[in-house]
């Protein structure tokens, strides 16, 4: 299997992401895009890109706040703000990463799916708002999408949402509101999976490093939605 980090650039911010992949053959595979954590690129996410290649999976970890790195500071922050305020601007980070992505040789372009974590489920359903050519979108314990109702009547990818009920960056009262956006849009394909009792950040082992109220890691939770991912990839993507 071959794992390397791959420096590129957008915005004229340098970006490091992290490719999985098994070069054993060169016969095409399914594709999975992975968008990191809104606090930077985290051993977890690097974790999970190499086990969709161990599964046969091409896979390739996006980075879209620069460094290949975590970091909690004030630039962090902004970079998140501007992309909460632009969609344009998370679309072409996600743009970037999906390029590099099908670059590889072992990349089926007709056969890609989007996997993220926080912010990065925020980006994957931006791609899925945005026209994008994905099969499907699962994000874990998704950070606040910006209300575009209209935007939703683009999405023709199935959509997974996995969310902890006590997530204090996705209220009950939010959870609604993107039901119904859904609803109205007539996305043909969604689901929504609440786990009970459960915060943000549920899928990360190092989640309660960060020292943020709601934000812990469950395991039982994690291992149920890591199911579920995979059976919404192998529908819609294939093994």
């Amino acid at each position: 299997m071959r794992v390397e980090d791959i420096p590129y650039e957008v915005d004229r911010i340098a970006m490091v992401g992290h490719l999985a992949i098994d070069d054993t053959t060169a016969a095409p595979r399914p594709t999975v895009l992975v968008c990191h954590e809104g606090n930077g690129m985290s051993a977890h996410v690097k974790e999970t890109t190499e086990e969709l290649a161990r599964l046969g999976y091409a896979a390739f970890a996006l980075d879209y706040l620069g460094g290949g790195r975590q970091a909690n500071d004030e630039t962090t922050w902004a970079q998140l703000s501007r992309m909460m305020e632009d969609p344009m601007v998370a679309r072409d980070r996600a743009r970037a990463g999906l390029e590099i992505l099908l670059d590889q040789q072992q990349a089926d372009p007709s056969r890609v799916a989007v996997l993220g974590y926080c912010f990065g489920a925020v980006m994957g359903l931006e791609m899925a708002r945005g026209g994008f050519d994905v099969r499907s979108v699962v994000g874990f314990h998704p950070g606040l999408l910006q209300s575009r109702p209209g935007d939703y009547r683009t999405i023709t990818a199935s959509i997974l949402m996995c969310i902890g009920t006590e997530d204090p960056y996705m209220t009950r009262d939010q959870r609604t509101a993107l039901e119904q956006e859904l609803l109205d849009a007539d996305v043909e394909d969604w689901r929504l999976e609440v786990y009970g009792g459960i915060g943000h950040g549920f899928t990360n082992p190092d989640s309660a490093e960060l020292g943020l109220p709601g934000v812990a890691y469950h395991r039982p939770s994690a291992e149920r939605s890591w199911r579920s991912a995979l059976a919404l990839l192998g529908e819609t993507i294939g093994p």
